[in-house]
């Protein structure tokens, strides 16, 4: 008998998590069908990526063309600027980098890279002027929610250039990202109760994201000890 490419867990995650998504919209929402299809396009993507698969990458792609649109509606230009601008390039430069790395030949497996100290010292500098330039930027298009908006950016930037270096932190850095967001949107939805749509799709995330880190490092353990049977 074939072996599940998912696990009973993995597909309770996804199953409760869509299920949830689809219970949020039909409470709340009803109207923005788009918010909907971004929300299950997005915790796809987020258990295909904690499997190391690039194909999770693919999705994101479409996940943050979509959640742009749905920043913009309302007037958080951060998000929308963070998604469009930065995480979808990053995830196309991310699956060309998966796809180059895959773990002993294995396409739907990445393999796991660890970052040495000068790289943490130039994501951390990265980051830091990413987050400098963008609060002037957030501050002069009139940015709902500045400050949480500027701290989405931060959480943002560290996330998909870990997720490029291919190390399990990327995982945790979107965990972070997904807190500011949850926050986010529950303002939002303190004036549009639509909103909660969205909030509850990041709560889904913010779960996903949590096991996807604890995937990818079960992943890094067993490969490192792969890589010392084979050597051996």
């Amino acid at each position: 008998m074939k072996k599940s490419y998912f696990t009973p867990a993995e597909r309770l995650l996804w199953g409760g998590s869509a299920a949830m998504i689809v219970l949020a919209f039909c409470l709340f929402d009803r109207e923005s069908w788009l918010t909907l299809a971004a929300s299950l396009v997005g915790v796809t993507s987020l258990i295909f990526c904690a499997k190391g698969n690039p194909f999770g990458q693919a999705l994101m792609i479409l996940f943050s063309l979509i959640y742009g649109v749905i920043s913009y509606s309302f007037a958080y230009y951060g998000e929308m600027i963070t998604y469009v601008g930065m995480t979808m390039p990053m995830a196309v430069f991310s699956l060309i980098a998966w796809l180059k790395n895959p773990y002993q030949g294995n396409r739907s497996e990445v393999a796991v890279h660890r970052l040495r100290k000068n790289e943490w010292v130039l994501l951390a500098a990265a980051t830091l002027a990413v987050t400098i330039v963008f609060y002037f930027i957030l501050a002069a298009l009139g940015t709902a929610n500045l400050i949480p908006s500027t701290v989405s950016v931060t959480t943002s930037c560290l996330a998909v250039l870990l997720t490029y270096k291919r190390s399990p932190f990327f995982a945790a850095a979107y965990a972070a990202n997904d807190l500011v967001l949850i926050v986010l949107w529950g303002l939002a939805a303190l004036s549009d109760l639509s909103y909660l749509s969205v909030f509850v799709c990041f709560a889904a995330f913010f779960v996903n994201d949590l096991y996807g880190f604890r995937s990818w490092n079960r992943m890094e353990k067993r490969q490192a000890a792969e890589r010392g049977v084979s050597r051996g």
